[in-house]
């Protein structure tokens, strides 16, 4: 009986080991830092993320595939009597593709092109979020306390459905970042928020 009980909770443990190992590896997008600066009309957000790239997605993306990432922003207040107020909640799409007859990569965002020579390059600019609408003045109380979220993820929605499937199955698909989470108020001038 102590045998099996030992195997058991070994087994447990390797289970474990392995499941913190894969969230470990699907955390390769990292917020360095985000700023909300006030504005006229509100508030921008100015963010850098760090973004790296399993081998499965470089060779995918070498491969024609292109990626989307999706920036996410969220201004919540916390109430004790019910859920927390989510003054705003508002996404950001970064398209990523390479062109393998001229070998360059293109990111798209909005109405902005920018062509890169490099892999690198590319992510650094994919990762820079920079003057981004994010609070209207009118939509938030200046007397009260919010707190403001950030992060960067892979939207496996928007791949080809093929590949969808392997990224239910394949680590080197499980591409997300964490929250970055400051304290906002609407009184303060430019807010910043680090790791």
């Amino acid at each position: 009986m102590m045998g099996f009980l030992r195997k058991t909770v070994l087994s447990l443990i390797c289970i474990l080991g392995m499941c913190i190992a894969q969230l470990a590896h699907s955390q390769a997008i990292k917020v360095k830092q985000a700023e909300l600066e006030r504005v006229d009309s509100g508030w921008l957000v100015n963010a850098n993320f760090s973004i790296e790239l399993p081998a499965g997605l470089e060779n995918a993306l070498k491969k024609g595939v292109t990626l989307h990432f999706l920036t996410e922003f969220e201004l919540t207040r916390s109430r004790w009597y019910w859920f927390d107020e989510k003054a705003v909640s508002i996404q950001r799409q970064v398209r990523l593709s390479h062109q393998p007859l001229i070998n360059q990569y293109r990111v798209t965002a909005g109405g902005f092109t920018f062509n890169a020579g490099s892999l690198p390059e590319a992510l650094r600019v994919a990762g820079t979020v920079g003057g981004w609408n994010v609070i209207e003045s009118a939509l938030i109380s200046p007397d009260k306390n919010y707190e403001a979220s950030i992060r960067m993820i892979l939207d496996l929605g928007k791949l080809p459905k093929p590949f969808q499937v392997d990224a239910l199955n394949s680590k080197d698909w499980a591409l997300s970042g964490e929250w970055l989470r400051f304290p906002f108020n609407a009184s303060m001038m430019n807010v910043v928020g680090r790791k």
